[in-house]
C-alpha cells in the first residue's frame, strides 16, 4: 500500500554488553567454529535486564529525541517473540504505567520477528484511518537468558544468534525526520508448518521455553516429510521479494534508488541469497556489516539498525530505505521510508 502522512518523530534502542564469538567459544559457549560461515562476529546480552524494561528504556530514548508531547500518543503497540511477563498478564500496560502515558488503547502483538514492521502497519491504519491518531509509539524488548534457551546454538539451526535489547518507534502524523511511503504484508501459509511442526494443537505440559529450542528440529522435521529446504527456501525467497517489490512500485521507486536494505540479523548467506541478490543489489547497500554483531533482537532487529544508520549519519536526507522482517507463519513484511532530515541526535 502506498502511504502517505505517517512520519518517523524518533527512535531509541536499549544495549547493554557486547559479547563476541571468540570469547563465547573461549568460555565454551559455543563452538568456534559455529559461526565461520555466517559471518556472525557477536550479540549484544542482559542477562538481568527483563525485557520489558528494554522495552521502556528505548521508548524513554525515543520520547526524549521527540518534540512531540507525550499526551499526543493516541496508540501504543507491543511486540515481542519472547518471555515478557507472567502468563495472563498484560505487557504494554506495564510499557504504558512506567512511562506514565495516558489510559490510551495499548495492542500486543505476537508475529514473531516480524512483530514492529507488523506493529507499524497497524499503527499507519491509526494514523490514516478512522482513529485519526496524531501520534503512535511502537514498542518491543527481547530477553533470552531463559532456561531451555541456547542463545548461541537455538536460533534457527544456528543461523543466528539470539540477541537481548529493547527498541521503539515514535510515528507521528505531523512531523519527522524520515517519511513512511510505503508497506506491504503477506503470509506464505504453505510454509505455516515449517515452525509449528506435526505435533497436536493443543499440549497441556507446554513449556514456551522448550518449545522455542526445539523449532529447529521442528525445521528439520517439516524438510524430510513435507518440503525440501531448497524447495521451502525458493518458495520463500520469491514471496519475500514479491512483497518488497510491490513496497517499492507504491513508493515509486526502484531497487536502484535504495541507499540501504535493512534486514533480520541473520547469517550473512542469508541475507545475501534471499535478500540481496533477488533484489539485484551488492551487499555493501545491506544494514549486515552492523547487524552481523548485534545478535537477532526479534522483531527489533529493523529498527536497531536503521537508528544505528541514522545516528551515524550513513543514510542522510534524500535517501531511501527498504526495511524488511519476516515471522513463522510464513509472514514478511517490508516497508520503504525516505530521510528527510538528519535529526539532532545524530553524531556530528
Amino acid at each position: 500500500m502506498r502511504v502517505e502522512g505517517v512520519y518517523i518523530d524518533s527512535l531509541g534502542v536499549d544495549l547493554h554488553e557486547w559479547v563476541s564469538v571468540e570469547k563465547a567459544a573461549a568460555d565454551g559457549l559455543v563452538e568456534a567454529e559455529t559461526h565461520t560461515d555466517t559471518g556472525l562476529t557477536g550479540v549484544y546480552v542482559a542477562p538481568e535486564v527483563p525485557a520489558l524494561d528494554m522495552a521502556v528504556n528505548s521508548a524513554r530514548t525515543a520520547l526524549d529525541r521527540s518534540k512531540t508531547d507525550p499526551e499526543a500518543i493516541a496508540t501504543h503497540i507491543h511486540s515481542s517473540v519472547n518471555y515478557q511477563a507472567p502468563a495472563g498478564s498484560y505487557p504494554p500496560g506495564y510499557v504504558l504505567r512506567e512511562l506514565g502515558l495516558g489510559t490510551i488503547p495499548a495492542f500486543y502483538l505476537q508475529q514473531g520477528c516480524n512483530g514492529m514492521l507488523s506493529a507499524m502497519e497497524v499503527a499507519i491504519g491509526q494514523i490514516t484511518g478512522a482513529g485519526e491518531a496524531e501520534a503512535v509509539l511502537l514498542t518491543t524488548g527481547e530477553n533470552w537468558n531463559s532456561p531451555g534457551i541456547n542463545r548461541w546454538t537455538d536460533g534457527q539451526n544456528q543461523s543466528c544468534i539470539l540477541g537481548d535489547g529493547g527498541a521503539s518507534v515514535l510515528l507521528s502524523a505531523d512531523q519527522g525526520f524520515a517519511e513512511v511511503k510505503s508497506l506491504n504484508a503477506g503470509v506464505l501459509h504453505r510454509l505455516e508448518k515449517w515452525h509449528r511442526g506435526d505435533g497436536p494443537l493443543i499440549n497441556l505440559d507446554s513449556d514456551t521455553a522448550s518449545e522455542m529450542a526445539e523449532m529447529g528440529e521442528r525445521v528439520m522435521r517439516f524438510h524430510d516429510a513435507d518440503l525440501s529446504m531448497a524447495e521451502t527456501l525458493e518458495k520463500m525467497t520469491v514471496f519475500d521479494l514479491e512483497i518488497m517489490q510491490r513496497s517499492l512500485v507504491d513508493a515509486g521507486l526502484n531497487a536502484s534508488d535504495i541507499t540501504k536494505v535493512v534486514s533480520l540479523n541473520v547469517d550473512g548467506r542469508v541475507v545475501e541469497y534471499t535478500v540481496m541478490v533477488p533484489l539485484g543489489l551488492p551487499m555493501s547497500r545491506s544494514s549486515w556489516e552492523f547487524g552481523k554483531s548485534v545478535g537477532h533482537v526479534g522483531g527489533a532487529d529493523p529498527f536497531i539498525a536503521l537508528e544505528h544508520l541514522v545516528r551515524t549519519r550513513e543514510v542522510t536526507a534524500g535517501d531511501h530505505v527498504l526495511l524488511t522482517s519476516q515471522g513463522p507463519g510464513w509472514i514478511c513484511t517490508a516497508a520503504v521510508v525516505t530521510i528527510n532530515e538528519t535529526p539532532a541526535w545524530a553524531v556530528a
